[in-house]
């Protein structure tokens, strides 16, 4: 394998390039980024960034000098815009056609929007770009309109409070993220938001971003000096239509994140079929952004020694004064229970069953131990009885 080609200079890309440089691969290693920047940190966007804590030059991943000592053909500020798989070429933006022997697919998702005459003014939270310029309007004296309250909203909602700007925050749902964390604790995070003055909504919809704010479906409008549109993500994969790979929900791949002989995907933009949890899943989380990276350069490297990819996926979310962890798979889980702590104090401990297998842990304020003891639950595929007991259920 002479020349490897990674589209996407997030953390899966740059994880693939380091990992394929530290497994022994000398051949040409190009990484290809429609932003212009070096590859940064994403998390701390809607944290630390958008809070005024941090300053960009925080957020890059590697200096320049760790990237300049991986030998990377380096093509920032340029995007994909086609592939030819048969003549395993990727075509960008600027009339260049790289050739490849090895392909990773990292383009990541962009967000969702809205329609309305006030839509180009309203701000999404993916890029650098994107919270600098959010951070740039809040403060007190201003008022900020948050679309959707999933974890992305949620945090952009706790942060901006933080600073002193009034935020509504308008949600869909009767509870918001009940389908991933189940009622009782997205009844939790809803008085966490009610308790620091935040006006959350719930059961309402919007129907377009409008001058002076955002209009609802029954015609109402919610004033605002700023719109925040944080209502899902979707897979950046146009640029692979008509190139033969499978597209749905992202790149579709197998147990070893493979979507064609020699074509892998890693991070946001890929679903594969997790073996330990025994279900297809896409996954928009730093954590296995990185660890996916990983996994499809050391198959791509060995395709004889491939090994599928069946990570505990993890995720954690700062809201106010705590942080939410959780390990495993929780959407579509049938059962919640919590084990540790109470729901009241914002410090406990909540399983999840699928089938008769512990699927998932969520914690808040809980000391790491416990976290692990039962994320090992969950990677072991434990029986609900044994590791439950007769706990009594908390609710679906």
């Amino acid at each position: 394998m002479k020349h490897v080609v990674v589209v996407g200079a997030s953390a899966a890309g740059l994880a693939a390039v380091e990992t394929l440089r530290r497994e022994g691969y000398e051949g040409t290693l190009t990484l290809i980024g429609d932003e212009p920047y070096h590859p940064y940190d994403r998390p701390p966007l809607s944290k630390q960034i958008l809070g005024g804590q941090w300053e960009p030059d925080r957020v890059p991943l590697r200096s320049a000098a760790d990237l300049d000592a991986l030998g990377l053909d380096l093509r920032l500020g340029v995007t994909a815009t086609g592939l030819d798989l048969a003549g395993r070429t990727v075509a960008l933006a600027d009339g260049a056609r790289v050739p490849y022997d090895g392909l990773v697919i990292a383009t990541g998702v962009r967000p969702r929007r809205l329609p309305g005459d006030g839509a180009e003014r309203a701000h999404v939270l993916r890029t650098l770009d994107d919270a600098l310029a959010l951070r740039d309007r809040l403060g007190p004296g201003r008022r900020l309109v948050v679309v959707g309250a999933g974890f992305l909203g949620a945090e952009a909602a706790a942060v901006a409070s933080g600073l002193g700007t009034e935020v509504t925050l308008l949600e869909p749902a009767p509870v918001p993220l009940a389908p991933a964390v189940g009622e009782r604790v997205g009844r939790m995070l809803t008085r966490a938001h009610h308790d620091h003055g935040v006006d959350l909504r719930t059961g309402v919809m919007v129907a377009e971003v409008a001058d002076g704010g955002v209009r609802l479906s029954d015609g109402t409008l919610v004033e605002a000096d700023e719109v925040l549109v944080a209502i899902g993500s979707v897979p950046n994969t146009g640029w692979l239509e008509g190139s033969g790979l499978p597209l749905g929900d992202g790149l579709e791949c197998d147990e070893y994140s493979a979507a064609a002989p020699d074509v892998y995907g890693a991070g946001d933009v890929a679903r594969w079929h997790n073996p330990l949890f025994g279900t297809a899943m896409r996954i928009e989380h730093r954590t296995n952004a990185t660890e996916q990276g990983m996994a499809v350069a050391r198959n791509l490297l060995s395709p004889e020694a491939r090994k599928p990819f069946a990570p505990v996926p993890y995720f954690w979310s700062d809201q106010y004064d705590f942080r939410i962890q959780a390990h495993g798979w929780l959407r579509g889980h049938e059962e919640v229970a919590v084990v540790e702590g109470a729901l009241e104090e914002r410090k406990f401990l909540a399983a999840y069953r699928s089938g008769d297998r512990v699927a998932g842990v969520l914690a808040v304020g809980m000391p790491p131990k416990a976290v692990r003891t039962w994320r090992q639950a969950v990677a072991t595929r434990a029986a609900w009885r044994d590791a439950v007991g007769e706990l009594v259920p908390e609710g679906a």
